[in-house]
């Protein structure tokens, strides 16, 4: 993990959740030993699962004095050829399917030559799978040797998340390995402040379990043994103490659906969240008016097959589902309550739905993403937030006091980085919620051109 104060880090509205419930015994038992509490179970069930990751990175190294000597004695100077010099870092991994397929940060691995993941002293050469700067989130695959097996972690609920709850940090903190630090659930929704850049991961969650460099991209977890979130920061002040963050695992789910969308190509919108059993894929829960509510996927339904296919792990049903997605309808073969059935879901491009008519609908008011010329001629130096084009009379925009040319700079301290992400942050609002925009209002005084910050509450039709 870098030590810096990070704060810019975080698809396809597919969401995939793993889901594991598991028993835990309220006090000791005769026989048994009164040290193995729920800690120490949660971290038996998960530690096989933990990997330590270690990268190099060919860099060339600039000298110094190579400018000098070659502007002052050309052309009689005769450069040094450069050599390559090797850089090293630490990070942790968990393991997300028994295949071999691990879930890191992306800072771990970005622009690393070569990738080493060592489990239980066993070392392996591992490959970039896929990974977004972005979200900060990256998929590594390591092959098994003589058909053995990885233990892999399962995954939490959606938001299943208790404020002052026992979690667990594990990683490899300064290369130390095996570690695990004890802590509670400090917040479930705490956002870094914007000035650093936007985030793209709507609520990172906060503990004062330790988290220290080399524990970036290791797991989360509660008391189940269940992973919540993958490590990534620790905001280091003089006076801070305690405070590291995690990326939820809802979002991690959604960095790993928009990872696998090709660059350069719509994303697409399915619209349920699904989680793995021993018998399929269930489906945890359907967005109203999604693709795969209009196609007939109810919550509760058992995913056997996409198209001809079996997926084997989420990988594959990501991966079956965007290549299925080229020809727009799916063919999905379910069970529910014991009867199979196919259902026919239409896949559509995000934009067609998350677009600005979307938020018109739910504001009252048409915002406008800024371009550079937008920006320069607002006496603006960035095109972060959106200019409000118009406002509905007597919409919820215009009652609460949105005015015509405002700029949007936030939305309930959020900063969505296109019109797609603000209309994804409005669906996911019911109808009557408040949400609170962080607007700028020009002001003029002579030559002088400025702007005033304040928050404006709207409440969604």
């Amino acid at each position: 993990m870098e030590d810096h104060r990070l704060w810019k880090y975080g698809g396809l509205t597919l969401g995939v959740v793993f889901w594991a419930t598991v028993c835990l015994t309220g006090g000791a038992q005769p026989g048994t030993d009164v040290r193995r509490d729920a800690v120490v179970e949660a971290v038996d069930r998960v530690m096989p699962g933990v990997v330590n990751i270690s990268t190099a990175t060919l860099v060339t190294v600039e000298d110094p004095f190579e400018e000098f000597f070659r502007e002052h004695f050309s052309p009689y100077y005769r450069a040094r050829p450069r050599t390559p010099t090797a850089q090293y870092s630490l990070g942790s991994g968990v393991v997300v399917d028994e295949a071999g397929y691990i879930l890191t940060n992306d800072h771990v691995v970005r622009r690393a030559n070569r990738i080493a993941v060592t489990i239980s002293s066993n070392v392996y050469e591992a490959r970039l799978v896929a990974g977004s700067s972005r979200s900060d989130v990256a998929l590594l695959k390591i092959e098994p040797k003589n058909g053995e097996r990885f233990r892999a972690v399962r995954f939490g609920r959606d938001d299943d998340l208790l404020l002052g709850e026992t979690v667990l940090a594990l990683g490899n903190p300064f290369g130390l390995g095996g570690s695990v630090s004890r802590g509670i659930l400090s917040s479930k929704n705490r956002r870094p402040p914007v000035e650093r850049g936007p985030l793209e991961v709507e609520d990172w969650l906060q503990t004062d379990a330790a988290i220290n460099p080399g524990n970036s991209g290791g797991p989360l977890i509660n008391l189940r043994g269940e992973l919540i979130g993958l490590n990534v920061a620790v905001f280091r002040e003089r006076n801070a103490e305690g405070i590291g963050f995690a990326i939820p695992i809802k979002r991690v789910a959604e960095a790993l659906s928009e990872i696998f969308t090709p660059e350069g190509t719509e994303h697409i919108w399915f619209g349920a969240r699904i989680r793995p059993e021993a018998n399929g894929l269930a489906v945890a829960g359907v967005e109203s008016g999604s693709p795969a509510e209009k196609g007939g996927l109810r919550t509760g339904d058992l995913i056997i097959q996409v198209g001809e296919k079996a997926p084997r792990n989420f990988i594959e049903f990501i991966v079956e589902l965007l290549q299925r997605s080229r020809k727009n309808d799916v063919s999905l073969l379910i069970s529910r309550a014991g009867e199979r059935r196919t259902v026919q879901v239409r896949l559509v491009s995000e934009k067609t739905f998350f677009n600005a008519d979307l938020v018109r609908q739910r504001l009252g008011a048409t915002l406008q993403e800024l371009t550079a010329e937008m920006a320069q001629g607002l006496g603006l130096k960035s095109t972060d937030g959106f200019l409000v084009a118009a406002v509905d009379r007597n919409g919820p925009a215009d009652i609460a006091g949105l005015k015509r040319g405002f700029l949007v700079t936030a939305i309930d301290g959020q900063v969505p980085t296109d019109l797609i992400g603000v209309a994804k942050m409005l669906h996911s609002r019911k109808k009557g919620d408040r949400v609170d925009l962080g607007v700028a209002a020009q002001i003029r005084g002579g030559n002088f051109l400025g702007y005033r910050q304040g928050t404006v509450e709207v409440q969604l039709r």
